[in-house]
This record gives structure tokens, C-alpha cells and sequence, in this order.
């Protein structure tokens, strides 16, 4: 089985699937009859970026070294690409040489993390990996300090925990956000050895997961609504946001919160005191 990061002409392949995701009618064109795959044809794509066909194709083959950024302006329109799918198709078009990263925290935000004592916040970086926790976070998402460093990884708790599917009570969307955020770092870094491995070990442990990464989606964690189950607690809906870290862009604080006075918010508030006694 080919590396599912390193296999060759990754911007072909990313070409082709978002090409695939949009019909003829979404873009204007006439039908033209029966088609022998979905979505656009390779003509339709280049007419629509006003490219000549023959350019295009070398793109998708990998035959056409730094598209300039008009080029990949007018493909992301042509695809209908939002903001984070035209950030990986750039990342996809201009490789960048893979740098060693320097994954330790400041000891301040260490304490940015620990004095948040009624809501869970983690740092992770964009391999999924929980760098940072406070006692709130490691008693509602897994037993942070108690687990092997490689296990800290949301990731692969996601996809290789048997129990994921009871915590995360909306799995199927935990786990198609968790493939995109890790497509967007396999663009900006596609050599790294550390994403390599966890890629290559969800995938071959993971059927779902290789169904997820052959679609291509990308994602970029901002904020949304997270829906879990806790045996202390039961069911719990909190909201997050994601800040980036200083310094260190691939860093991320997020943060799980409920709005004053809900149900929520007791639930929090109760873990608090059963974390606080365990």
C-alpha cells in the first residue's frame, strides 16, 4: 500500500477529487449527457480557471512546476474552494522543505491552561497531539497525565479507541474534522516523520479513517459544538474556540465552554468538584 502522505503528485490527486464534488450545474454549464465519472471534466476545469486544457493537465499529472498564484486563484474559484481548501491547494502547489519543530511549550502558557479551573483547555499542536491540559480537560477527554506520551494524540483516540463512539457522541463529525485538520498539516509539512507514522498507523488500523483521507477533505479547527458522554456526567454539549499560540503557529489553545446557567454548565461545574476529589 502506497504512504498515504508521500505517494507522488499530491496536488494531481487533490485536483481530481475536488474536481469530482462539482457538477456541471453548480458552475453554470449545460448538461451534456451521460458522464463516465461525477463531477467536472478535466476541459470543463480549465475553461472555467481559463486555462488551456493542455496546462491543466500537466497540473493534474504534476508536470507543471509553482502554478502562480493567478493560476491557483482562478482554480479555486473554478472548484468552489473555501478558505481552508485554498490554503492546501497553495501548501499542495508550493512544497515547503520539512523542519523539525520544536513541540516544547512556554512554561506560560502551561499556566494560561492551569488557570482556567471551571473550563476543559487543551494545547495540541496539528498533528493532534494534547502538549498541555488542565485538571478539567484530563477528567472530560482521556487521563492525560496518566497516558504514554504517543497516546496523548486526539487522533488516535478518535480512531483506535474502542470506546470513542460512547465519549463522542458525534463521532462521524469528530472524525471527518480530525482527517481534515491532518490533510491541512500533511500539506505544510508532508515529510514529517512524526505525521508519517500517525498517518500510516490510523490508516492501517482504521478502515473509516481510510475511507475519510481518500476524499481529500481538509479542515481547519476554529470553533463549533462538541457533544460528549461521561460517566460522571452523562451527556454534555459544550462550545470551542481555538486561539492560535504565539510563536508558534502549528499551536493551538482550545477551549470548551457552556453559556451561564445551562445544564452544561453544572455538569462542568460537578466534574470540577469530582476532578478536584480523584
Amino acid at each position: 500500500m502506497a504512504d498515504p502522505i508521500t505517494i507522488a503528485n499530491s496536488l494531481g490527486d487533490y485536483l481530481r477529487a475536488r474536481r469530482a464534488l462539482v457538477s456541471p450545474a453548480d458552475v453554470g454549464l449545460p448538461p451534456t449527457g451521460r458522464r463516465r465519472v461525477p463531477g467536472l471534466r478535466r476541459e470543463e476545469v480549465a475553461e472555467l480557471a481559463a486555462l488551456s486544457t493542455d496546462y491543466y493537465i500537466r497540473l493534474e499529472q504534476g508536470r507543471a512546476d509553482r502554478p502562480s498564484d493567478e493560476v491557483l486563484d482562478a482554480l479555486g474559484r473554478a472548484l468552489r474552494l473555501g478558505a481552508a481548501e485554498r490554503a492546501h491547494l497553495r501548501d499542495l502547489a508550493r512544497p515547503r522543505v520539512t523542519v523539525r519543530r520544536d513541540e516544547r511549550l512556554r512554561p506560560a502558557l502551561w499556566h494560561v491552561v492551569e488557570a482556567m479551573p471551571t473550563t476543559p483547555a487543551v494545547i495540541m499542536n496539528d498533528r493532534n497531539d494534547v502538549l498541555a491540559w488542565n485538571r478539567l480537560a484530563a477528567a472530560l477527554l482521556a487521563d492525560f497525565p496518566n497516558l504514554p506520551p504517543r497516546e496523548r494524540n486526539m487522533a488516535r483516540r478518535i480512531f483506535l479507541d474502542p470506546d470513542a463512539r460512547s465519549i463522542h457522541l458525534d463521532w462521524d463529525e469528530a472524525a471527518r474534522t480530525t482527517v481534515g485538520i491532518l490533510r491541512m498539516a500533511a500539506g505544510r509539512q508532508p515529510h514529517d516523520p512524526e505525521l508519517v507514522r500517525l498517518i500510516g498507523e490510523l490508516s492501517l488500523g482504521s478502515p473509516e479513517f481510510r475511507r475519510l483521507w481518500a476524499s481529500h477533505h481538509v479542515h481547519e479547527k476554529t470553533h463549533g459544538l462538541k457533544h460528549f458522554r461521561h460517566p460522571a456526567i452523562g451527556e454534555v454539549a459544550l462550545n470551542y474556540e481555538t486561539f492560535q499560540a504565539p510563536g508558534a503557529a502549528h499551536h493551538l489553545l482550545v477551549v470548551y465552554t457552556a453559556a451561564p446557567g445551562s445544564p452544561a454548565e453544572e455538569a462542568l461545574n460537578f466534574l470540577a468538584s469530582f476532578a478536584a476529589v480523584t
